[in-house]
């Protein structure tokens, strides 16, 4: 039998909906750790779906809260945020989503704003990337040691198909940042909505060649 204590976890890079402090709680435990080992949570954007719980979960304890200079001022409240630009087939999805509406993200603190190859001390070194697009201030974080990229919302493995986000402030920036994250040497890619990627810079790829320019 292995003696040897888990490592602690360190890092979070999504926060979930307001509702989700105890599910996530339970999560960490479930692993074998505690909630006060947490450190930092990591948001890649403002939207309610990945910062909701951030507020509840900065109590744990020591924790520090990073998210990009350009969404802090929404985490915190101080400005509204600004509502995404529709295809029109994104349009009726939407519609469809509002007959189960998230909770609103309270207001968190930030205590660290991020620009983009910036550096956050875990996994290793983990490298910000600035993926404008879907928000403003929206950020991928690669970790080079182990291969692995937390793509935020630019990217969605929907029902094994892999695409580009939805729900955007400027769709063509979007596709930028898709192509900007598919020139990662990353193994596995975790996404804002959908199953992990494996084999994730092939998949990126493929998909980045199909996108218009």
């Amino acid at each position: 039998m292995n003696s040897r204590a888990p490592a602690r976890p360190k890092c979070s890079s999504s926060a979930g909906v307001a509702t989700s402090g105890k599910d996530i709680a339970a999560a960490i435990e479930r692993l074998g750790h505690r909630r006060s080992d947490v450190k930092r949570v990591v948001l890649t954007h403002f939207h309610e779906d990945h910062c909701g719980g951030a507020a509840e979960i900065s109590g744990w304890g020591d924790v520090t809260v990073l998210a990009h200079r350009l969404e802090a001022p929404v985490i915190r409240g101080e400005k509204p945020a600004p509502p995404p630009l529709f295809t029109d087939e994104e349009r009726v999805l939407h519609r469809d989503l509002g007959a189960h509406p998230l909770p609103a993200a309270p207001a968190c603190r930030v205590d660290r704003e991020l620009e983009d190859g910036d550096t956050i001390d875990f996994g290793g070194g983990a490298r910000v990337i600035h993926t404008p697009g879907h928000t403003d201030g929206s950020i991928a974080v690669h970790l080079p040691r182990s291969g692995v990229l937390f793509t935020g919302d630019t990217v969605a493995h929907v029902n094994g198909q892999v695409m580009p986000g939805v729900f955007n402030l400027d769709r063509s920036e979007l596709l930028g940042s898709f192509r900007r994250l598919a020139e990662i040497d990353a193994r596995l890619a975790c996404v804002g909505h959908g199953q992990p990627l494996p084999d994730a810079r092939a998949a990126l790829t493929a998909v980045a060649a199909t996108l218009p320019a």
